[in-house]
């Protein structure tokens, strides 16, 4: 397996060699905003079915995962955060359970109360589409891309912090036995979810006066921070200087070269602010494949974005299982 580009507490890097991406899934990789890799689930085409179940931490929407031998056997706890394609997507729900059966037990809220990424469904595996299909396909990507924009700026940190305090809060007291063995919380967040585990990730002394945390007791938990053990974020969006500046929490990042949704000034500024402050971070850039949707469950056609999609994995599971 080709290596992908990797910096350790530093900014060099030597880039993953790939093959060619399939005209199918090169489709999904332009445009600068979040387009339909982003909000959609990639085919599942091994027709697997969640094994996990969907409950409630009082009127917050949970998928929990747990290993088959659980709890007669310690587990960690791990916080899973979606892509916009929240926590009834089946590919989110398959990925959840793909760690538990690698011994966590994983909680995956509904961060979005509800309000999920428009028109969140499975793309069609489509291999050669008319260009009539092509053109309504193009017409009706550009209306669901305003629809996205317009989702976006709804889903705020004012909105969604408060909502993971209060499953942080529930899950140290439902699953304290999986919090104390593995020492603290562990998560993993994909593309939207991945800005929240870096947020998660970090001490913020000015959120209160931002709105960030309503309460009081809210605010006190979320400016003494970190409030997770160790963090993965794959392709995050959204991302900001200060969010990286925050971090204080061994951090793994799974990054997209040339990507418009965490463009590489952002990603720069992070690698000399973890060297400066000495955060034990990793860092692999993968090239030749889309922003948003690799790293998660789901099928491509390209051997080059399965090959990623597999060391995506590897790399995260590693971080988690030695930290």
């Amino acid at each position: 397996m080709s290596d992908p580009k990797l910096a350790t507490k530093a900014p060099e890097s030597d880039a993953m060699e790939a093959s060619a991406i399939s005209s199918e899934d090169s489709r999904v990789q332009t445009g600068p905003s979040m387009g339909e890799h982003c909000v959609t689930d990639r085919p599942n085409r091994d027709d697997r079915q969640p094994s996990g179940e969907m409950t409630k931490f009082g009127d917050i929407d949970v998928y929990v995962s747990k290993p088959g031998d659980y709890p007669n056997s310690p587990a960690k706890l791990l916080l899973l955060l979606t892509p916009g394609t929240g926590v009834h997507s089946a590919n989110n729900q398959i990925q959840a359970d793909i760690f538990a059966s690698k011994g966590f037990v994983v909680v995956m809220p509904d961060q979005f109360k509800g309000d999920a990424a428009p028109n969140s469904k499975t793309i069609p595996a489509e291999e050669h589409p008319t260009i009539l299909e092509q053109v309504k396909l193009r017409a009706a990507e550009t209306a669901k891309s305003f629809l996205v924009d317009m989702w976006l700026a709804r889903q705020t940190p004012e909105k969604v912090m408060p909502l993971l305090l209060k499953v942080i809060e529930t899950v140290n007291d439902e699953y304290a036995d999986a919090v104390a063995h593995g020492e603290g919380i562990y998560s993993v967040g994909y593309c939207f979810g991945g800005k929240y585990v870096l947020m998660l990730a970090g001490e913020h002394p000015d959120t209160a006066a931002k709105g960030h945390a309503k309460k009081d007791e809210e605010a006190g938990m979320w400016e003494k921070g970190p409030l997770i053990k160790a963090g993965a974020v794959a392709h995050a969006t959204l991302v900001t200087r200060e969010d990286l500046k925050a971090v204080k929490a061994p951090l793994t990042m799974v990054c997209v070269e040339n990507d418009p949704l965490f463009p590489d000034e952002i990603l720069d500024e992070g690698r000399k602010q973890f060297a400066t402050s000495n955060i034990e971070h990793e860092i692999k850039v993968y090239s030749a494949v889309p922003h948003a949707g690799f790293a998660v469950y789901g099928d491509y056609d390209s051997p080059a974005i399965k090959e990623a999609q597999t060391a995506a994995f590897e790399q995260i599971l590693n971080w988690l299982e030695t930290h």
